[in-house]
């Protein structure tokens, strides 16, 4: 029996391509829990209409984040924090606070894009990663400074 794997099996292909199994195989397990479709000339006509549209919409997702990512890399921000003795800040300068100045300058990034293996906790000149996308990724200059 002919089937469409509609995911990346690791014993028999990619997502798209068309193998041939046993009936069994395709009746009881791919077919139930949604790994596969049946190759029929409807469904191969379908599934290669809906991979072409989630192909456009990928790229048009890719080039609104690289698009982005170039906006991004302009962007220079400055956090004012209080300082104690010796510039020990009081608290520290955590994504949330990445993301509020990202928004004062009109950039809508979401907090968890960040890439931030600790808050900061001192003052300086931080670049900042922010991963729009698995393949997109953009540095913004962060200044902390004193109050």
């Amino acid at each position: 029996m002919k089937v469409i794997l509609l995911r990346d099996l690791e014993s028999l292909g990619q997502a798209g391509e068309i193998v041939q199994v046993a009936a069994g195989y395709a009746r009881n397990f791919l077919i139930p829990k949604r790994q596969a479709m049946l190759a029929s000339d409807t469904n191969v006509a379908q599934f290669e209409t809906q991979r072409r549209q989630h192909e456009a919409t990928a790229d048009r997702e890719l080039r609104a984040a690289q698009q982005q990512a170039t906006d991004l890399e302009k962007a220079s921000l400055t956090a004012q924090v209080r300082v104690g003795e010796g510039d020990r800040l009081f608290g520290s300068v955590t994504t949330q606070n990445i993301v509020d100045l990202l928004k004062e300058q009109g950039h809508d990034v979401d907090r968890r894009t960040i890439q931030l293996e600790e808050p900061i906790r001192a003052l300086g000149v931080y670049n900042i990663e922010v991963q729009l996308q698995s393949s997109v990724k953009a540095t913004v200059k962060l200044w902390v400074v004193k109050e």
